[in-house]
């Protein structure tokens, strides 16, 4: 059972033990084939941040509920006292009052409190962990820099299952990096990396830089430095990540899965310190708190960047309280794809018909008989979010749905496969997308990816027009791209169905495909 001193310790086993079970009061996935997710509420204290999320929504794939966050600066100062900031201890305690009444309010079943760098380090952390119980009734687990890093990278398997490389958790008072690898956490290091800790050395910049410089060794002898990809997990990585999409233009601003070069994040090192953060700050909604982090943590970056040479530097915008539900998962549960259980839980929600986003998908088979599974898969998803967006005034449905598909929480998807799937819903409800307001974004495809999309919207809005309980009952599809032909063959009893709007929708399909529109009658 946990410590009586309310400090968490694991040996790093991926299964459910009874410290685990403790943290929420209750398990959270007893029923492994559960489709849904039980309401359920983490509160994350750091060193930094005291943040209450609350998940809902589909078991693998969990969408936010509520999110609240209180940047309340708790380990601002801890390096050179060794105590909590006062001030940051009267608003993480009012923040947590608050929490918990919401809570209540909600009728939680459950609310997890965590603590990290700030309060495991301060010596009045206990002091503060029994002034929070009494106050609020809230009892904070402390987890050490081990146990942090392991529940950072379990968050980003949870929305990033094939994640290989390390994963970078930055705080007020420390940063974590940990090793992932064919979905399981292995090696793992804790630093004083944080930008709170920065503010306190000694030397000026010379002193910082040569401080920075001595730890990321260390962690480059205790990780190795032949990782691919770094995931970057933390309030102050997000920011720089706005910052870079800032300089580069870029046509996004969703942060999850946002992936850059070493290049372009080197530049952006350069580009901050050039620039005055005030007028950076007013461009990116960026908190001033933040901001003021924001020169430091890019200086780890930096070093991080120039000692482990990755790749691809990824931002992830799951982290340890992601990391508290992934740990709870059984292992079939975890297998699942977060993508087509987020879809189908929205299919199942949404829908005007749940269940006939399968059907269409089998319908529209014979188009995808060569289609790698990376492509199947976001024609499944499309297929079942085709109709969520049904209730939308019909003049704004298409963009609604390539706003959905471009923005909501989904994870498993990158940001070209967001814009791809969010424009094949959109050709599922408008033949054109010519002169869009969401033109800027199709530029994160090929022409071939956009070509693509609109295949498959036609094909869908063909298909889920095609007939009301499901498509193949009225007929089914015959693709011959060889000789360029679409075939439908009608079943002998639905020739009434193949009215005149189907058959300009079936016509505009085949003329995507560049192909000649044919149309049979089964025998009866």
């Amino acid at each position: 059972m946990p410590k009586s001193d309310g400090t968490k310790r694991k040996s790093g086993k991926s299964a459910i033990g009874e410290d685990d079970v403790a943290l929420f009061g209750r398990p959270l996935f007893e029923d492994p084939s559960a489709r849904a997710l039980e309401r359920v509420g983490v509160v994350d204290v750091g060193s930094n941040s005291v943040r209450l999320v609350v998940f809902d929504g589909a078991a693998r794939s969990p969408a936010y509920f509520y999110n609240e966050k209180v940047l309340a600066g708790l380990g601002q100062g801890l390096a050179r006292t060794g105590r909590l900031n006062p001030e940051g201890r009267a608003r993480a305690l009012a923040a947590l009052k608050r929490f918990a009444a919401l809570a209540k309010g909600m009728r939680l079943p459950s609310l997890t409190c965590v603590a990290t760098a700030a309060v495991r380090e301060a010596e009045d952390g206990p002091e503060f962990r029994a002034e929070v119980e009494r106050a609020t009734g809230l009892k904070l687990w402390v987890i050490d820099g081990q146990e942090e890093a392991r529940l950072s990278a379990q968050g980003v398997l949870l929305g990033w299952p094939e994640a290989e490389g390390l994963v970078c958790d930055i705080g007020g008072n420390s940063m974590e990096l940990a090793e992932v690898s064919k979905g399981k956490v292995g090696r793992r290091v804790t630093s004083p990396l944080g930008p709170f800790r920065l503010q306190q050395v000694k030397g000026g910049k010379k002193g910082v830089a040569d401080f920075i410089r001595a730890e990321v060794e260390k962690l480059a002898a205790a990780m190795g430095t032949q990782h691919d990809r770094i995931y970057l997990v933390g309030g102050s990585w997000r920011a720089f990540a706005r910052l870079d999409m800032e300089r580069r233009k870029y046509p996004m601003t969703v942060l999850h899965e946002y992936r850059m070069g070493p290049q372009s994040v080197l530049q952006t090192v350069h580009w901050i310190a050039d620039n005055n953060l005030d007028t950076l700050r007013a461009k990116t909604g960026t908190s001033a708190a933040r901001m003021e982090l924001l020169p430091l943590a890019s200086q780890v970056l930096r070093k991080l960047v120039l000692t482990f040479h990755p790749k691809e530097i990824d931002v992830s915008s799951y982290g340890i309280r992601e990391g508290l539900l992934y740990e709870q998962m059984p292992e079939r549960l975890r297998m699942r794809d977060p993508l087509i259980e987020a879809c189908r839980h929205a299919e199942r929600t949404s829908a005007r018909m749940p269940g006939f986003g399968k059907k269409l998908f089998n319908f529209l088979m014979p188009l995808y008989q060569n289609a790698t599974y990376e492509k199947l898969r976001l024609v499944r998803a499309a297929c079942l979010l085709h109709d969520t967006t049904w209730r939308a005034h019909p003049d704004y449905r298409a963009e609604v749905c390539f706003d959905n598909a471009t923005r909501a929480n989904l994870g498993g998807l990158s940001h070209a496969e967001r814009v791809f799937l969010g424009l094949a819903l959109l050709h599922r409800y408008k033949n054109s997308r010519a002169g869009s307001r969401l033109e800027p974004l199709f530029s994160l495809l090929t022409e071939r990816q956009i070509k693509e999309a609109e295949v498959l919207g036609k094909a869908m809005r063909f298909g889920a027009m095609f007939a009301v309980r499901s498509p193949d009952e009225a007929g089914s599809l015959l693709w011959r791209p060889r000789k360029k032909v679409l075939e439908l063959i009608l079943n002998a009893d639905a020739e009434a169905l193949f009215g005149e709007v189907v058959q300009a929708r079936f016509k505009s399909l085949a003329d995507s495909l560049g192909a000649k529109a044919e149309v049979s009658v089964a025998a009866g």
